[in-house]
């Protein structure tokens, strides 16, 4: 499976090297378990897309990013064409992250064939719409896509899952202990992305009696008096915590100001960071654990 490098930024532990993540049968459950060593784990959002050449949900920006931040694992958005094809995309129209306009429900898959993409700039690229499937086959043995909820149905997603023989290399991100327990029935092996950013999610997911294993925990833009109460929970039952600083510090002007936040956040105890800038993120991580 992919290759891992996780840094514990603790002071009281060294870092953590993982050469071979998943060698010797580990599974996602496995890898993704907290233990309280400190480690932190990046999730590219949408790929590596921002201040890069590469268009966010591209497969080249997650190739990318795979080769300058040892193991990443992306969120990506599924979306359905008027005839069926599950491809990556974010938003509902193309306007903005392509040189085509209007929804992307009205194209089919043929007809997105000449279609492009554009990078952060609005710039057009040579860079192509990518199906679902090619990433998913991609990425087996390189890395884990989580799969966020857009507007394909959800036996859609187990079925190309299953014709993928993915099973055991994908996370889905689910809002609900009902969506949750859905797909656990049909593939006791996917991994999770729950969101669980307060008391009344904590119980709705608990409810679903899906085993903890089986998922990681998104609890918010950031760690802190909040919500510290609700991580030391997940962290009893094994569940990494996630946060995201793709709308909040990723957004700041300068690459100086944002690895100001990237610091802080880096010691306020979550386990996973999902940003849309990983090379920039990863790269204050190192410095982190040079000094730890």
């Amino acid at each position: 499976m992919a290759s891992a490098v996780v840094l514990a930024i603790s002071s009281c532990k060294q870092p953590q090297k993982r050469q071979t993540a998943f060698a010797n049968g580990e599974t996602l459950s496995e890898f993704f378990k907290y233990e309280g060593d400190g480690s932190i784990l990046i999730s590219g959002h949408r790929g590596a897309w921002l201040h890069t050449e590469y268009p966010d949900n591209s497969l080249e920006g997650l190739q990318y990013a795979t080769k300058v931040v040892p193991g990443i694992f992306f969120e990506v958005d599924p979306r359905l064409t008027r005839d069926s094809v599950i491809v990556l995309m974010h938003d509902a129209t193309l306007d903005r992250t392509t040189n085509a306009t209007g929804k992307l429900i009205d194209y089919s898959w043929e007809e997105l064939d000449s279609v492009r993409l554009r990078d952060y700039t609005g710039d057009v690229t040579s860079f192509r719409i990518p199906t679902l499937e090619e990433a998913i086959r991609w990425s087996i043995g390189k890395t884990v896509l989580n799969l966020d909820r857009k507007d394909v149905p959800r036996e859609m997603i187990v079925e190309l899952i299953r014709q993928c023989g993915a099973e055991k290399n994908i996370m889905l991100t689910v809002h609900t202990g009902e969506q949750m327990r859905y797909y656990y029935e049909r593939m006791p092996d996917v991994m999770f992305s729950a969101r669980i950013r307060n008391e009344e999610e904590y119980e709705d997911m608990a409810a679903a009696g899906v085993p903890w294993k089986n998922m990681i925990a998104y609890v918010g833009p950031t760690v802190d008096e909040r919500n510290a109460e609700l991580v030391e929970k997940l962290h009893a039952h094994g569940v990494r915590c996630m946060i995201s600083v793709a709308p909040t510090h990723d957004r700041l002007e300068s690459a100086e100001e944002r690895a100001v936040k990237y610091r802080e956040e880096i010691l306020c105890g979550a386990d996973i960071s999902e940003t849309d800038i990983p090379q920039e993120l990863w790269g204050v991580l190192q410095q982190v654990k040079s000094e730890k």
